[in-house]
């Protein structure tokens, strides 16, 4: 799953990075080191420009709130429990499989958080000597230091308790497509602990691959099996992972030391 990421990249490196044409200054976003569900996030996209007479979609960089709100959705209550989508069944579920035809993104980031219970924490918990396991927090990020580009879905839903012109009146979302955790080993692994991706949590967000950007943020590529075709996962080495501190596990807590690594796990976790 996904479920906090970082994203600290400068805007203009983004715009640059994603030949973005069309994005707005006055929503740039503060670096966040901790981004948690229901926040503003970037997201690149392609469609037509509002009011604009060339109806030819431009690629563009907006912000919009991390949690899908469908677009049939009576409120907005639910948005913060649809931050994912799985990648086996985008494809048919009612709430994604109209976004994931029409609206796709990127959301980048440099790369995202997981929690693992070592073995050992999971048999006290067991064996009813601990009432609830103490997790792990690791980073996980590509690891030549480029950009994590997330595959994602965007919606727009409209609030009907508020005029039209309202600002607020209508609501655009994401949610973060992702697929099973890699089992091959890390292309940088931690000195202590897990040795692939599924060593830390069976799931994890799909990372596109430059070369599948077009692909994927292209609106008029509507088939369902070749959209789905795009949802195959890149090569496996390509990510890191390494411990960082549990201060990250309070949404409080924002700032670059939450990306320090660790000499070692601050919890114990036994492989």
């Amino acid at each position: 799953m996904c479920g906090r990421y970082a994203a600290s990249r400068r805007p203009e490196d983004l715009v640059g990075l994603f030949r973005v044409e069309k994005w707005e200054p006055e929503e740039t976003l503060a670096p966040d080191w901790n981004v948690a569900p229901t926040k503003e996030v970037y997201a690149i996209l392609e469609r037509p420009v509002k009011d604009a007479a060339d109806k030819r979609p431009v690629r563009q960089m907006r912000t919009l709130k991390w949690g899908l709100v469908p677009s049939f959705a009576k409120t907005p209550e639910g948005a913060a429990r649809m931050i994912n989508a799985r990648a086996e069944t985008v494809h048919e579920k009612p709430s994604f499989r109209r976004p994931f035809l029409t609206r796709r993104c990127i959301l980048p980031a440099d790369g995202y958080y997981e929690w693992v219970t070592g073995t050992g924490e999971r048999e006290l918990e067991v064996e009813g000597k601990k009432k609830r396991p103490r997790k792990q927090p690791y980073f996980v990020t590509p690891a030549d230091g480029s950009v994590f580009a997330m595959a994602g879905l965007y919606e727009f839903w409209r609030d009907r308790t508020l005029p039209d012109g309202h600002p607020q009146a209508w609501w655009v979302t994401c949610s973060v497509i992702t697929t099973d955790a890699e089992k091959g080993p890390l292309g940088v692994a931690p000195a202590e602990g897990p040795r692939s991706l599924s060593d830390i949590h069976p799931r994890m967000p799909l990372m596109l691959v430059p070369d599948r950007w077009d692909a994927w943020l292209d609106p008029s590529t509507t088939d369902p099996d070749e959209v789905r075709s795009l949802l195959a996962p890149p090569l496996e080495g390509l990510m890191r992972a390494y411990p960082v501190t549990t201060a990250v596990s309070n949404v409080r807590n924002n700032g670059p030391e939450l990306l320090e690594e660790l000499a070692g796990p601050e919890e114990p976790v036994l492989f």
